[in-house]
């Protein structure tokens, strides 16, 4: 178990572009990936997996060098240090790495790992918040699962195939799965594989989705033939499982803010199969208007912190700032009062985020139950989904029946 220096050097140049260029980690990792033609998967592995390691310990690595942002190349190198030797890796003898402290490396690991927020490299102001919120003993389990590798997941597109035959197609390109109890349509991934490049994806035989990301759409209780609106579609994860649980029948309008993100929807469409997708890019009031009472089902899955996804997008953490979240419970309180609208009497909706914080998810739905619009509607039911507790992200959803 050695490092090599070309690896190390591209690992220290995507770092940078991370932490003082502002660029997402998945987009770096993706153009890093891309660097040498003549890497195996080992090597691709170590370059992927050491950077989001280096970003998801990023505060931890940084006390224990004792560097500040902005990092300069000199600070990279002493992190990069740090979890090498916390890793087990024998340090080197090159210039960047001469030097390195190992024994007060790790006495320093052992003090700083005392104090919670240093610990599991979170910012002060986000480990008070969520322990406030969730309480001291689920958020020290919650956390701890929030840093742990995302598992990859798949949606079968049961448009397309079976569960069991993706897994068998999968099987002969080795990529080897099991299911998820109560999941039908999800296989996980025994090992890290990229599935991107499987013939089975360009077929539009699956899409990646996490477990909990996956029970959101059945529990809008959606039928062929009805007509459902996906309010914050994005690039349309839930938008296709949906269509794929509506048998491709009916209609389903995909409403978002970006046409970017929808031209994305129509490109997955496309590879999926599926064509009773219409899109809408919201570009005033009178987009949601056009839809008042005219929906079966209608599906907001709410701008969040993301707070429950931190596992997957650990760049977040450092992204993520106190006075975006009390921003985003404003503008979640206000979809839910305008896009409510869009249930005719009788129908259902489900808010849903990917985030973990009460004042997000069962509160927004309490307040709204209050209001004018929310008292036109029933609760049925809610899910609290933790990420220590499942295993996968942590989600809310919520299923309300507007009255007749």
């Amino acid at each position: 178990m050695r490092l090599h220096r070309n690896l190390v050097y591209t690992t220290i140049d995507s770092l940078n572009a991370i932490f003082n260029e502002g660029e997402y980690a998945d987009k770096v990792v993706a153009r890093a990936l891309k660097k040498d033609k003549r890497w195996g998967s080992a090597d691709r592995k170590f370059v992927a997996e050491t950077i989001y390691e280096i970003v998801r310990w990023k505060r931890l690595y940084a006390e224990i060098a004792e560097v500040r942002e902005p990092f300069d190349r000199d600070n990279l190198w002493r992190m990069f240090a740090s979890w090498a030797v916390l890793r087990g890796y024998p340090i080197p003898d090159w210039t960047q790495l001469q030097g390195t402290p190992i024994r007060k490396i790790k006495g320093r690991f052992d003090e700083l790992s005392k104090n919670r927020a240093i610990k599991e490299s979170i910012p002060d102001w986000m480990d008070e918040l969520c322990a406030k919120e969730l309480g001291e003993a689920v958020w020290n389990k919650e956390i701890k699962a929030q840093n742990e590798q995302a598992k990859v997941i798949l949606r079968v597109n049961t448009l397309k195939i079976s569960p069991d035959k993706l897994r068998a197609r999968l099987m002969d390109a080795n990529i080897e799965t099991e299911y998820i109890k109560n999941q039908p349509q999800a296989l996980v991934l025994k090992e890290r594989a990229n599935v991107f490049l499987t013939q089975e994806f360009k077929d539009g035989l699956f899409e990646v989705q996490d477990a909990s990301s996956q029970l959101v759409a059945p529990l809008l209780d959606v039928k062929p033939g009805m007509r459902v609106v996906d309010t914050c579609a994005g690039a349309g994860g839930k938008t296709l499982h949906l269509a794929s649980i509506m048998e491709n029948k009916g209609q389903l309008i995909a409403l978002d803010l970006y046409e970017s993100k929808l031209n994305q929807l129509k490109l997955r469409a496309r590879r999926n199969g599926v064509h009773n997708i219409e899109t809408r890019v919201i570009e005033n009031s009178k987009t949601i208007k056009k839809l008042h009472e005219k929906a079966d089902r209608v599906l907001i899955d709410a701008p969040c912190s993301g707070l429950g996804v931190l596992k997957r997008n650990p760049d977040s953490k450092w992204k993520l700032q106190p006075e975006f979240i009390e921003n985003i419970k404003k503008i979640q309180a206000e979809v839910l009062e305008n896009y409510s609208k869009i249930v005719k009497p009788g129908g259902k909706l489900v808010y849903a985020t990917c985030s973990v914080l009460p004042s997000e998810n069962q509160e927004q739905i309490e307040r709204f139950l209050t209001t004018e619009s929310g008292k036109n509607f029933t609760f049925v039911e809610d899910h609290k989904i933790l990420a220590h507790e499942s295993g996968y992200d942590g989600f809310y959803m919520a299923l309300l029946e507007r009255k007749q």
